[in-house]
């Protein structure tokens, strides 16, 4: 629990290669992508380590901050900020996947996917290891599967992913 009472959920590292395993399968039932697109900081684990199941080579970042800080609940900015659009590159009639470890209220993902598709990709994806259902409930009508091509795991609180603890 969060010292607010919060609900926490804290994969390891094998449920976390489960996850990738089921998003991995359904994208590969779906095509390849050409690119994977990680969302920083977190997003990043999951992109390589998914790249690496599909046999993509070309791996990109993006830095979309949304939260303040690290902790559990952190409070977040009104609106996610985007730092260095460049490292998208370029990505032009490109088979473009995003992933982030985890979507709470969506606005990160959603920034990145509509700076991705400012880039002209033939196809644009998007995949989160895990959703904060709870964060998710607040700001949407549908499920996240209704908005989200890919989704490891649905989680009622706050994620911790094993990257974060020290």
């Amino acid at each position: 629990m969060g010292a607010d009472g919060s609900s926490v959920f804290a994969p390891g590292w094998t449920a976390l290669t489960r996850f990738l395993a089921e998003i991995g399968g359904s994208v590969s039932a779906d095509g390849s992508p050409d690119v994977l697109v990680g969302v920083l900081r977190g997003g990043m684990i999951p992109a390589v380590q998914l790249a690496h199941l599909l046999g993509v080579r070309i791996v990109r970042a993006l830095e979309v901050t949304h939260t303040r800080a690290d902790g559990i609940n952190s409070p977040k900015m009104p609106r996610p900020v985007v730092a260095n659009e460049g490292s998208l590159g370029d990505v032009s009639g490109m088979d473009v996947l995003i992933i982030d470890d985890v979507v709470g209220s969506g606005l990160t993902i959603d920034a990145c996917r509509d700076l991705v598709a400012g880039a002209r990709p033939a196809r644009l994806r998007a995949a989160a290891l895990t959703v904060n259902a709870v964060n998710w409930q607040m700001s949407h009508e549908a499920e996240p599967r209704e908005e989200l091509d890919y989704i490891g795991h649905v989680y009622q609180g706050w994620v911790i992913f094993p990257w974060e603890l020290q």
